[in-house]
């Protein structure tokens, strides 16, 4: 378990570092219902998350069962690899660390209830094609991994809970400490607006040569 989990911490830290699920769920904390949308948005996210999650252990440990050729992990994490890295540089080059336009649908979250702000959630969570290769990533690296059913659920779940803690924590800091967190989450919120470029080039490099490098162990 343990290269398993430095396998993996890598790639759940990387999408709780994507400033993709954060402006929203910050946006969602400073209107008139910051807790109920905050919590409809967490639970739409991680749940998400956790299906595909999911999905793509169970995909994995079949392909384990039947596949007589063992590498077939390390060229999924290759090709995963070389794929982040691309899109990562892409990122970069097309914005760097410019500030980019929010999508229109933002402008419109201060009129969200809790239940759209769950399906927002769960739409970002599987309709995002890098949150999507992410995930994949975490679940060929325990469907490869040859747990056990219970060990690899408890697997996923560990993988999706560190994946959301991130958006978790606005909402754990503003049900604690209440309207004093609202300034410095705006503050948040426009630096990640500011940098996210930037900041998702740097994530998908440093997970994708971070990937190229195991499945080249593997080889």
């Amino acid at each position: 378990m343990g290269d398993l989990a430095r396998e993996l911490l890598p790639v759940a830290v990387a999408l709780a570092l994507s400033p993709f699920p954060l402006v929203p769920v910050v946006l969602l904390l400073l209107t008139g219902r910051p807790l109920a949308n905050g919590g409809g948005f967490l639970a739409g996210w991680s749940g998400g998350l956790l299906v595909l999650a999911a999905v793509f252990t169970a995909a994995a440990s079949a392909v384990e069962l039947w596949d007589e050729v063992p590498t077939w992990a390390s060229w999924t994490r290759l090709v995963l690899g070389f794929v982040l890295i691309g899109l990562g540089a892409r990122k970069w080059l097309m914005g760097g660390g410019t500030k980019a336009e929010s999508p229109a649908w933002m402008a419109a979250l201060g009129d969200y209830t809790p239940r759209r702000s769950a399906r927002l959630g769960l739409l970002l969570a599987v309709a995002n094609p890098k949150v999507l290769l992410l995930v994949l990533a975490g679940g060929v690296a325990i469907g490869a991994a040859e747990l056990g059913p219970a060990r690899a659920a408890l697997a996923t779940l560990a993988f999706s809970a560190v994946a959301a803690l991130a958006v978790a924590l606005p909402v754990l800091a503003r049900l604690m400490f209440g309207r004093r967190v609202e300034r410095p989450l705006d503050a948040a919120r426009r630096w990640l607006e500011a940098h996210n470029d930037a900041v998702v080039a740097v994530v998908l490099v440093a997970l994708g040569v971070m990937l190229v490098l195991k499945g080249a162990q593997g080889l």
